[in-house]
């Protein structure tokens, strides 16, 4: 015996299949995003910092540089949230420099004062403005799933270590 679908149901699928794929993409950016900011918040728990790059106490920073994809999303993934003890901060700038105090800086772009600093990089690697150069880590699409790539070589000029979960999970090492 066949169904009927409900007067309601029928409208909202023909108006889904009239609005085509660019409604369809439309929905799955604050996806992207939300995994994009929930992985920000996760990559901490794998990487390790050294002392000396924090504050006896303070906070531990995550500095968005550049445009913002993620608005309001950041702020819940990290809402309430500490990372070693220590509550997150999160800061938003055009750009950051050496001695900024961030400890996780996603942007796009030139970066490059921060080499050496301890800072995990994290950039896209399809960003208008281009991926940061020598990010740590890079997201990536791949068969519609954000993946990242991580850059081991820039982790220990930026004095950081990688948890081996972490790099295991990574596209390529």
């Amino acid at each position: 015996m066949v169904e009927r679908l409900p007067n309601r149901c029928v409208f909202l699928l023909a108006l889904l299949l009239a609005c085509g794929p660019a409604s369809l993409a439309t929905a799955a950016e604050p996806l992207e995003a939300a995994v994009k900011a929930t992985f920000l918040y996760k990559f901490i728990a794998f990487v390790s910092w050294p002392q000396s790059a924090f504050a006896a106490d303070g906070p531990f920073r995550i500095c968005v540089a550049g445009p913002d994809p993620f608005g309001e999303l950041l702020d819940r993934a990290v809402a309430g949230q500490s990372a070693g003890g220590r509550p997150i901060e999160l800061w938003r700038r055009p750009q950051f420099d050496r001695g900024a105090g961030c400890h996780l800086l996603y942007g796009t772009g030139s970066q490059d004062g921060l080499r050496g600093e301890p800072v995990l990089t994290v950039s896209d690697a399809d960003a208008p403005g281009g991926p940061m150069a020598g990010a740590v880590v890079t997201f990536v699409l791949q068969d519609d799933r954000v993946r990242f790539a991580i850059d081991a070589s820039a982790a220990r000029d930026n004095h950081l270590g990688i948890s081996s979960k972490l790099m295991s999970l990574a596209v390529r090492q």
